[in-house]
């Protein structure tokens, strides 16, 4: 192993250094510093007996004098079934006190696409405890579905949320110990130690922590650093999916501190910017993390993901929700305005979409009414909307009957509905059910997506009034 001392120029995370040989994109590099301090890195570029090195700890005690080792490998994640229960900092090193990680294995990092003829179609319900996903967006496993927030929303309330309470709900009987495995893989990226505190609170108090492996890169930690967090995140979910047979649900938590590194390490690297000086390549670098979700064909486990991002501005053509939306499979969109309402979680489930719903409700996977129930509710939600702008130009007085049912509808929608708290968790079952109390206040005829036979099964009959006259 050869060892330079060649160092010609550091610019903020990148060191710049002489070779004589050729040297491999992506292998990972040992930095001694004077002090005796070593420093891991990789290498970005490698042209003309110059290679740029991108250091993951940050350049800082770095000068001509540090030698410069490279090890001649790509980075690997060292994985093992232990590693569930155990809090990991963004380079993939324990950080919760407890003993080495002895791996079964070193994996890549970058990892291997599925083959798109070994890839199992997404079709079977995961059961997050929210009406506003389960009912209205149904998650189903080896899908990506995207949380679409804006700063200040409780983003990270509904990510907790989702990590304590998501099932696969044939599974939960426990009738095949082995295959029913469910375990989540948290990754965050540029988060405050607020938050991290925050996250590891609500972990231990509800024993969360047992089934995770979770990785924190803090705000203050490099912008390297946060370009690995997501690929030590889901090299680690593939092993448990794919060796060990685990249902692993993987929150990515922000992707925009994420995309906000790769747009500061590229003006470091003095890229010719793309689109509001984000790197032209972002798509791809977004869709080498987005795609390694899924099922493969023979194996039990599946890898699903919930990538959540702040659009800056509350702005959804912004790149980095716009690029999101075009290699996802919908997304669920928080709004502020329910937000300051007190709902909670705040999710607008007009724009909020998930594509492979249809695939993965119904008789056998749900409940049959499941489908019919969702699209009647969102019409009638949809139609209370439009409404609630024409009360504000003509007053309530000047609707109809019909009209101020809709309303009603659109109110307990978000009341009920919508509402129901960050530690409630409701199955399926009981969402359903929810959804048929508030679509019994419209009248018959007005429930024009769902099947006559439903109807008559599940619709209740207004018969409180004659109860109360007679008490």
């Amino acid at each position: 192993m050869k060892e330079y001392q060649t160092i010609t120029e550091i610019s903020g995370p990148l060191v710049f250094a002489e070779v004589d040989e050729p040297v491999g994109y992506d292998e990972i590099v040992e930095i001694e510093t004077p002090q005796g301090e070593t420093l891991r890195g990789q290498v970005l570029e490698s042209s003309e007996g110059v290679v740029s090195i991108q250091v993951f700890e940050g350049t800082g005690g770095i000068d001509r004098n540090a030698s410069v080792r490279f090890l001649g490998e790509t980075m690997k994640m060292p994985v093992t079934e232990d590693l569930l229960g155990r809090v990991l900092d963004g380079s993939g090193n324990p950080i919760d006190g407890g003993p080495e990680i002895v791996p079964d294995q070193r994996q890549d990092i970058v990892g291997e696409a599925i083959n798109p003829y070994s890839r199992e179609y997404p079709e079977e319900f995961i059961q997050t405890g929210v009406s506003a996903i389960d009912g209205m967006n149904t998650l189903v496993r080896g899908q990506k579905l995207p949380i679409f927030s804006g700063s200040g929303l409780p983003h990270n309330e509904l990510a907790l949320q989702i990590a304590r309470q998501a099932t696969v709900p044939e599974e939960e009987d426990g009738d095949d110990e082995d295959g029913s495995e469910f375990a989540v893989v948290f990754g965050a990226m540029g988060i405050t130690a607020e938050e991290a505190n925050e996250f590891m609170d609500d972990f231990e108090r509800t024993g969360a922590l047992e089934r995770s492996v979770v990785f924190m890169n803090l705000a203050d930690d490099p912008a390297v650093e946060r370009q690995v967090t997501p690929r030590l995140a889901l090299t680690t979910a593939e092993y448990l999916a794919f060796e060990k047979d685990y249902h692993v649900l993987v929150i990515l938590t922000d992707m925009t501190n994420y995309c906000e590194a790769l747009r500061e390490i590229g003006a470091a690297r003095e890229e010719v910017p793309g689109r509001r000086g984000y790197p032209g390549y972002m798509y791809t670098d977004l869709a080498q993390l987005y795609e390694r979700a899924g099922r493969i064909e023979g194996k039990d486990g599946s890898v699903t993901q919930i990538p959540i991002l702040t659009m800056p501005g509350d702005d959804d053509t912004h790149p980095i929700p716009d690029l999101t939306g075009y290699i996802t499979e919908g997304q669920i969109v928080m709004d502020r305005n329910l937000n300051s309402q007190g709902v909670e979680p705040p999710v607008n489930v007009l724009p909020s979409l998930s594509r492979l719903m249809d695939d993965g409700i119904g008789e056998g996977l749900t409940r049959e009414d499941h489908g019919d129930v969702s699209d009647q509710m969102y019409a009638a939600y949809a139609e209370g909307e439009d409404l609630r702008d024409l009360v504000n130009i003509v007053g309530r007085e000047a609707l109809s009957e019909r009209d101020n049912k809709f309303l009603d509808f659109a109110d307990r929608f978000e009341t009920e509905f919508v509402q129901q708290g960050y530690d409630n968790n409701r199955s399926i079952e009981e969402t359903l059910e929810l959804g048929w109390d508030l679509l019994s206040d419209l009248p018959k005829e007005a429930l024009n997506r769902i099947d006559e036979d439903l109807i008559e099964e599940h619709y209740r009959e207004d018969e409180p009034e004659a109860a109360e006259v007679e008490a």
